[in-house]
């Protein structure tokens, strides 16, 4: 590849990153449907051409969001697993550091999550950072234990739901961290 052709790959990728960031701030300050690509082209300082030559459409940008999103929970998953040795407190402490980042993130969380994304998981096609962030849950759990991914997913299940009544008000946010430690108690024993 020639140095241009490096160059012009590495505008691209910024620009790309630029798109996907405005978006990310723009739906945490005004929501996700504030996103457009007439407000983003705006925003980015970039024609709307140049903006469907890197996405075909919103779709595509909120699946971009959703993917820079499950590469930062699977690293908050990381960092919070192996301080607390032991499956229990290894669960207990992936549990609140899921929690918290769909608290504190929750636009973010959104694009994972609820809005329309071609991202699957439990395929051959899911992408890697949706995987690290199940490793995250599975390695919670013992080696030995060959139910382990089922454990995973079910508490993964159990924590989304969580997080999306509790932000939605349908139940009350101060009762987490015992719903937390029921779900932690029922799936380490």
């Amino acid at each position: 590849m020639s140095a241009t052709s490096e160059r012009r790959e590495r505008e691209r990728a910024h620009r790309h990153q630029l798109i996907v960031a405005a978006a990310r701030e723009l739906a945490e300050t005004e929501g996700w449907e504030a996103v457009t690509t007439r407000r983003l082209a705006e925003r980015v300082e970039y024609s709307q051409p140049v903006l469907y030559s890197h996405f075909e459409g919103k779709d595509a940008i909120v699946t971009a969001v959703a993917l820079d999103g499950f590469g930062e929970l699977a690293a908050h998953l990381r960092r919070a697993r192996p301080a607390a040795p032991g499956p229990d407190r290894a669960l207990h402490a992936v549990g609140r550091a899921y929690l918290g980042f769909a608290a504190e993130r929750p636009a973010l969380y959104q694009a994972m999550f609820t809005l329309p994304t071609g991202l699957r998981f439990a395929s051959a096609g899911t992408p890697p950072p949706l995987r690290a962030c199940f490793d995250e849950f599975v390695g919670c759990f013992p080696p030995s234990d060959e139910r382990r991914e089922l454990f995973a997913e079910v508490t993964w299940s159990a924590l989304h739901g969580m997080a999306v009544l509790s932000d939605s008000g349908r139940i009350p946010p101060e009762g987490q961290e015992e719903r937390l430690d029921f779900l932690v108690t029922r799936m380490t024993r």
